[in-house]
């Protein structure tokens, strides 16, 4: 007699479970990336996300984590604490042409002396790339910046050796997707949460 009305209160359950975790995530191409992450013991979170496209194929999707939500290139470059930018590919691609395209973005939006400050960073950043070959669709990669540690990539979970410590390669390398000349303008303006994260097509 009990059991119908037991069943539903755990259906009622489960559903409002459901949504609640829903809720903690943001669907971008396919791909959910978190509402907030913990990372180096501080609570950062979810400022935008979106997809890069070449023409009208989707590459990869990104997500941009802060200690609090800023919505011009120049306030996250300045934010103070810990940052994330998390990649992940939405096709197969050559890993070595990938790092190859961050040199070139690196040094297309960064001024002679940013940009020799980070040459040792941006040589490392190159060879992790391309000792991957290639990074195939569903594999994903961040980028973290610790304060007082320096920059730290992992793909797919592991570290890439230890953290790169000049403290103008983090910033230089969110100019790619940030700086004047852009990635892509409309996934930097997903990024700063001033534009939905998907576009029409």
């Amino acid at each position: 007699m009990f059991r119908r009305p037991l069943l539903a209160a755990a259906l009622l359950c489960l559903a409002a479970f459901a949504g609640h975790a829903a809720a903690q995530t943001i669907d971008v191409s396919g791909v959910k990336f978190n509402h907030s992450v913990a990372l180096a013991g501080s609570a950062l979170q979810l400022n935008g996300a979106g997809t890069r496209y070449k023409t009208i194929i989707k590459v990869y999707a990104a997500a941009l984590y802060l200690p609090a939500k800023a919505n011009t290139a120049e306030a996250v470059l300045a934010s103070a604490g810990p940052k994330r930018m998390q990649v992940v590919m939405l096709r197969d691609i050559d890993a070595n042409e990938l790092g190859k395209l961050f040199t070139r973005g690196m040094e297309d939006n960064s001024t002679r002396e940013e940009f020799g400050k980070t040459i040792a960073g941006t040589l490392r950043l190159a060879d992790m790339f391309a000792a991957r070959k290639k990074l195939l669709t569903g594999e994903q990669f961040t980028v973290d910046y610790l304060p007082g540690r320096g920059t730290v990539i992992t793909i797919n979970g592991q570290p890439q050796g230890e953290p790169i410590k000049e403290p103008e390669f983090f910033n230089a390398l969110m100019r790619i997707w940030l700086g004047r000349s852009p990635a892509d303008a409309l996934l930097k303006n997903a990024l700063l949460g001033i534009q939905a994260p998907e576009r029409v097509l």
